[in-house]
């Protein structure tokens, strides 16, 4: 094959990717708006994410959930608030900053969350029923490498 060639379709292999990555976006974007009113009434798909996010990497602090998330301060800290009245999450004090709070789930909302997740997750699996064990990490790390910018050998990019 030539080098026009191979990059005409490695174009066309891209623009396919690009085209099944928009679907499923739009997809979990449904899920979030569905998950997030799930977890409370009302709640908005942004604070359905920092709430999964802190769940996900508690205890964290605010400055670090702010910079995972490439969130302003401000709204972040409003963000905070409003899931710590729903008591969602809870602040402890960092013991190795006293200027600063550690940011957990607390029982009630892992249970919210598990409670809205279950129906998404039933379908996740019944999707990948007929699907290899093999296959689902294969493309666990096919994903995690393009997410990282590595090849999926481990190889440098190039």
């Amino acid at each position: 094959m030539s080098t026009q060639s191979d990059r005409e379709a490695r174009t066309l292999a891209v623009r396919a990717l690009e085209g099944e990555f928009s679907d499923l976006i739009a997809l979990f974007r449904r899920r979030i708006m569905e998950n997030a009113n799930s977890v409370s009434p009302g709640m908005l798909p942004g604070a359905y994410k920092v709430f999964t996010t802190i769940a996900r990497h508690e205890p964290i602090t605010q400055s670090a959930l702010a910079e995972m998330l490439i969130l302003d301060k401000g709204q972040l800290s409003r963000t905070v608030r409003e899931l710590t009245d729903l008591e969602l999450i809870e602040r402890t004090p960092d013991p190795t900053d006293g200027r600063s709070s550690l940011l957990t789930a607390t029982d009630h909302g892992r249970d919210r969350l598990a409670a809205a997740r279950g129906p998404q997750e039933g379908a996740l699996l019944e999707a990948l029923s007929d699907w290899r064990v093999e296959d689902i990490e294969n493309l666990a790390h096919l994903l995690h490498a393009l997410v990282a910018g590595s090849r999926p050998d481990g190889g440098p990019t190039t």
